[in-house]
């Protein structure tokens, strides 16, 4: 079965790009931030709830489904102005075919050295069940997409394996920080799905964010895998075209350059199937560190990281200073694994 092509929207407002999406009749996709009002308050730019109202925009759309929206948020608002109740208020609120999981996104961008990558992975973890037992009470579970994180292709792995998440048949997982991730290589694009595919359940599907188009024919031989990908690419592609010709970037330029853009990813998924690359080293594990101090931070990490996992602490309360004297307990105690 051919891998499906799901149209990441920019909006939900009414006009030439959701006609043109309407009239594709193709699978779409928008983000949490994308339906947040914003107020300013004392100079400041802070977050006041859900635009519910535009979601009625949605009639006629082939799907829906809903992304978190982590990347932007970390990059933007250095963290995720809503809670686990609040996104799951919002995935409530409307029939999408499939919410995803709140997570927290690991790009470099974001996450600047391995000891970030390991947090955010734990803080992602939580942040799955904290979502499917909240989806459980509202009795959305069952359209509830987990998302998993991470760097290298085993980050992938441990996250899965901390999931809460019955793999049956049929059930998709989402896997996050794709769309900045290079092709090729230990780290790469190809590398994740691959690895995902040795280790998964037969009949679990996956759905990769932001996947470039370019990615498909190598790809093909997944395609038993992965069942959907996202993007909105184009958009970059309207901003460049507007840009270079002096004109505005309209509604109507980014609906044309979204067809475009589309009609190509369909053509790809016919294109020849290209060899995949055998999966390279994975993840060294944690490195040893001969100096006691460098122990000691790296002992509390790993014991916050259990703690965020067990639900003993939220997962965005670590910071920075709580781990340094949660290392300089232990530096003082001797208390060394």
């Amino acid at each position: 079965m051919a891998i499906e092509i799901v149209v990441g929207l920019p909006h939900l407002s009414e006009g030439p790009i959701l006609q043109r999406a309407r009239a594709m009749g193709v699978p779409t996709l928008i983000s949490a931030n994308c339906l947040s009002r914003w107020k300013k308050r004392d100079g400041w730019r802070e977050w006041s709830g859900w635009r519910l109202g535009t979601l009625a925009n949605a009639r006629g759309l082939a799907s829906l489904d809903l992304d978190s929206g982590g990347y932007v948020a970390m990059s933007r608002y250095n963290g995720i102005p809503w809670s686990v109740d609040e996104y799951m208020a919002l995935a409530a609120s409307y029939p999408f075919r499939r919410f995803a999981s709140l997570d927290y996104c690991t790009e470099e961008g974001v996450a600047r050295d391995r000891e970030e990558v390991l947090d955010r992975i734990s803080r992602t973890i939580r942040a799955n069940r904290d979502c499917r037992m909240r989806a459980a009470d509202l009795g959305i579970a069952d359209r509830l997409m987990p998302v998993i994180q991470g760097r290298l292709p085993s980050d992938f792995e441990r996250c899965l394996d901390a999931l809460p998440v019955s793999m049956k048949p049929g059930t998709v997982i989402g896997i996050g920080s794709m769309c900045r991730r290079p092709l090729f290589g230990t780290e790469g694009l190809i590398a994740v799905f691959e690895h995902l595919d040795r280790i998964l359940p037969q009949g679990v599907k996956t759905h990769g964010f932001g996947v470039k188009g370019d990615c498909l024919p190598y790809l093909r031989g997944l395609e038993h895998r992965i069942c959907s990908l996202d993007s909105q690419a184009f958009g970059i592609a309207a901003r460049y075209d507007a840009n270079k010709r002096g004109v505005p970037k309209t509604d109507r330029l980014v609906a044309d350059h979204m067809e475009r853009w589309t009609l190509r990813q369909m053509a790809r998924r016919s294109e020849p199937a290209r060899a995949l690359q055998g999966e390279l080293a994975l993840d060294p594990g944690e490195r040893f560190h001969p100096d006691p101090w460098e122990r000691a931070i790296a002992q509390a990490r790993h014991e916050i990281r259990a703690l965020i996992e067990d639900g003993s602490l939220e997962h965005d309360e670590i910071t920075s200073g709580w781990v340094q004297e949660w290392a300089a307990d232990i530096y003082r105690e001797g208390r060394f694994d």
